[in-house]
């Protein structure tokens, strides 16, 4: 049979159109070129595949003699895979119908109007992504930490409006102030129409009458910044966080990308976290582990009396309740485990081993 689109597709042969339907825009979201799981070939395949299967009639001609009976045209009127990319990118899939399948409305439902979701332009800035390392303790109770970061920002000479000071904002003659331009393409199936975001205005509709000196027209500039982020008590190492809008400015009046901070904890000397509770190894002598004693153990918000009765093991634990981190997002507080280290001296006197061989005895 050749290539088993209902294979590609993730679905049964049982399958309905509304399931194949719905396969496909999951696929194709995901494998899109734009995304960051985007992969083209597999996008290629996929698209090709919702080609066959999505329309009854040729998913019958499939299912009877197999993927070579109608290969040749690649995506139908002689547009090949090539073309059809091209289109897609430049966001032209809107319009667009190929086999009777609709992919304008297709990627329209997935991306949110218009193809790769680019409606009248709006392009998303640039996501950034770092490392910040903060202290365990900033860790446990959280901290605000300011940060310098250069990136895209919106120009603060026209502040993001693309115009030079005091000049006029017009209507782009080339769409009319619709944002969007029509081509019609001839195939050997017919003319088709397709729509795309205009080049001149970048789908605003309007265009500064003198661009900006300082931005050339694209109302962003690459500078430092200073931002601040507020780091939540409790957090954990390899934690992210996610400041939305706090990414790249997008060019001619696009969104803003996010920034996502990935923290990373120091690791603190005789500390060790579990979840919520911390850990705290302390030492103590034979005569402490024997006779009992109250010894000073220094918690993350400070001393606290601790109380060994006699008889204590190596290795017993002691719960300090509500010394350990804060649950993030909820009202539990962690506890603190003080785990006793009996320390056996590896020299004595010899009245000292006369001691514990009469003990011993």
């Amino acid at each position: 049979m050749g290539k088993d689109y209902y294979k590609i597709l993730g679905v049964e042969k049982s399958a309905s159109q509304d399931d194949i339907k719905k396969a496909f825009r999951k696929l194709a979201h995901k494998y899109h070129p734009d995304k960051e799981t985007g992969n083209e070939e597999k996008f290629k395949e996929v698209n090709e595949a919702y080609q066959i299967l999505g329309k009854p009639e040729k998913r019958k001609q499939y299912d009877q003699f197999g993927s070579t009976f109608d290969q040749q045209g690649g995506f139908g009127g002689g547009m090949g895979w090539e073309d059809f990319m091209r289109q897609a990118r430049s966001g032209g899939a809107q319009g667009m119908n190929f086999g009777g399948i609709d992919l304008g409305e297709i990627f329209g439902e997935m991306f949110g109007g218009g193809f790769g979701g680019r409606q009248r332009g709006r392009k998303q800035g640039e996501d950034i992504q770092i490392d910040l390392q903060i202290d365990f303790k900033d860790a446990i109770f959280g901290i605000k930490k300011e940060i310098e970061l250069l990136k895209v920002i919106k120009c603060p000479h026209c502040e993001g409006n693309m115009a030079e000071p005091n000049t006029k904002i017009i209507q782009c003659s080339t769409c009319g102030g619709s944002g969007q331009v029509t081509r019609v393409q001839k195939t050997m199936l017919g003319a088709f129409q397709s729509r795309s975001v205009c080049p001149d205005c970048h789908g605003q509709g309007q265009k500064p009458e003198k661009p900006c000196s300082k931005c050339s027209g694209t109302g962003v500039v690459r500078e430092k910044q200073k931002i601040e982020i507020n780091i939540p008590a409790g957090i954990n190492n390899g934690s992210t966080l996610r400041l939305a809008g706090h990414g790249n400015e997008a060019p001619y009046g696009g969104v803003p990308g996010d920034l996502y901070v990935n923290i990373q904890v120091k690791p603190e000397k005789d500390y060790e976290r579990k979840g919520n509770d911390i850990y705290k190894t302390v030492p103590i002598s034979i005569a402490q582990a024997c006779l009992g004693d109250k010894i000073d153990v220094r918690t993350l918000d400070g001393e606290i009396s601790l109380k060994i009765p006699s008889g204590t093991q190596p290795g017993t634990k002691f719960r300090i309740k509500g010394k350990g981190a804060p649950e993030l997002q909820g009202s539990r507080q962690g506890d603190m485990y003080v785990v006793t280290d009996v320390k056996i001296p590896k020299r004595l006197s010899r009245k000292q081993k006369k001691l514990l061989q009469d003990f011993d005895q």
